[in-house]
């Protein structure tokens, strides 16, 4: 069943209007008709099961048939701090950890991050991520759509996530397994936390002390040595298994 966003004013005590390019795609990508059942979110974990009643020139009309409330979303907020990586990675990182449930994707400008962006492709390429975002909570059913926010530097990343309830930043020299154990048993329901992902180079030093300055716990994937956008999916996967209700 095809799933689509729209803003809370779109949807009525008992129809939902839709306009822009979701009409598009259901009058004219997918070639729906009226009588055909979709599935639509306000994006703020509520979902609607509607049938289409009316299809216009620019408008389509569903009436709410149903209305389920279970949340399908983690019991925790968790947002990725991703280092820029090379090439296409980033929309790779953003579609996998968007389907495993965070809720936020800061790109971040590290010391050794390859990739260089002036402001106005860092825009378009943050149009295109929250582009790939909103694909992603579609097809994983999201009921709400994670955001991509502006490319930030380090230090504004870490003024970002310094008001976290758990900040995690997983360094390829930390070994103790123990304590990374330790740490992640101490997540509990409804705490916001923020993961902080190196790119290809790995964080510096300097980089890694900067994060524990503002409470940060230093963690191991284990002892193996992951490619930058497994990383974030990796760290995702756990904190799915140990939150999820």
């Amino acid at each position: 069943m095809h799933r689509f966003f729209v803003e809370e004013s779109a949807i009525g005590e008992d129809s939902v209007i839709i306009q822009g390019n979701d009409f598009n795609h259901i009058a004219n990508v997918l070639r729906m008709q009226v009588g055909e059942v979709i599935l639509i979110s306000d994006g703020n974990d509520r979902e609607y099961k509607c049938e289409i009643s009316e299809i216009t020139q620019d408008t389509v009309i569903s009436k709410i048939i149903d209305m389920n409330a279970a949340s399908r979303e983690l019991p925790i907020k968790v947002t990725i701090f991703q280092a820029l990586p090379k090439g296409d990675k980033m929309e790779q990182v953003i579609q996998k950890v968007v389907e495993l449930g965070a809720v936020e994707i800061v790109p971040v400008k590290t010391s050794r991050c390859i990739v260089k962006l002036d402001d106005k492709k860092a825009k378009k390429k943050v149009e295109r991520w929250n582009t790939i975002a909103e694909s992603a909570a579609k097809q994983s059913k999201r009921g709400i759509i994670p955001n991509v926010c502006a490319v930030k530097t380090y230090k504004e990343a870490l003024d970002y996530a310094k008001d976290m309830d758990m900040v995690l930043i997983p360094y390829e020299q930390a070994e103790n397994m123990e304590y990374t154990r330790e740490v992640l048993s101490g997540i509990k329901k409804d705490i916001s936390i923020g993961v902080f992902i190196g790119p290809e180079g790995g964080f510096s030093t300097q980089e890694v002390e900067e994060c524990q300055e503002i409470g940060a716990s230093c963690i191991t994937l284990g002892k193996r040595i992951l490619r930058t956008e497994t990383a974030g999916m990796m760290i995702m996967s756990v904190l799915m298994y140990l939150s999820e209700e």
